[in-house]
């Protein structure tokens, strides 16, 4: 039981501390900055720190009227676990209390709950089951973030998979090469 939620503690936050670990590394010095590839439509990104998970693969969506990020989605893989960590971010005027599904000509997630708020948005970051990243590696063209509004609306947003197992395995490649292995809690006494 410990471990099961230490593991998912551990991937809950992976995500939103990776960026600060890396701001925090640069403190005093100027923030080192990650190396990021382009794959297609996805982003491959690792930091430059030591961490359980120092790489994430990402996409975002702009409103070129609004000059604001629609939709970004991050994908991380923790070596040491064998697991992924996803983050789905909207606006801070986007509703999301019912969580939401992502879904592909082939498959749709279970729902996914909404985590947290800040002044950049609002969140969805949980640990995902390996299969929901074979079942996106396997679809192909568009995939949609359905989202149901507290009015019961349903609203969907798309995000291209172009380039997404290629991403994904360049991602997953880079993170066992530089992961820092998740420490194990002490056995309870």
């Amino acid at each position: 039981m410990i471990k099961s939620v230490l593991k998912g503690a551990v991937l809950g936050v992976l995500l939103a501390c990776g960026a600060a670990q890396a701001q925090e590394a640069g403190a005093g010095a100027p923030p080192a900055r990650p190396d990021v590839k382009t794959v297609e439509d996805w982003m491959v990104r690792c930091f430059p720190i030591q961490s359980p998970s120092p790489c994430d693969m990402f996409q975002e969506q702009d409103s070129q009227q609004a000059r604001q990020r629609v939709l970004s989605l991050s994908l991380a893989y923790v070596p040491s676990l064998d697991r992924h960590a996803l983050q789905v971010s909207v606006p801070l005027d986007v509703s999301i209390p019912k969580g939401l599904t992502i879904q592909t000509d082939s498959f749709t997630s279970p729902v996914l709950k909404y985590r947290r708020c800040d002044r950049n948005g609002c969140y969805v970051e949980q640990a995902v089951d390996n299969g929901l990243i074979q079942s996106l590696a396997k679809s192909s063209g568009t995939a949609k973030i359905n989202i149901v509004a507290d009015n019961g609306k349903s609203y969907g947003l798309t995000f291209s998979l172009k380039g997404f197992a290629a991403a994904h395995d360049d991602m997953v490649a880079q993170a066992k090469a530089k992961a820092k292995a998740v420490e194990k809690a002490a056995p309870a006494k």
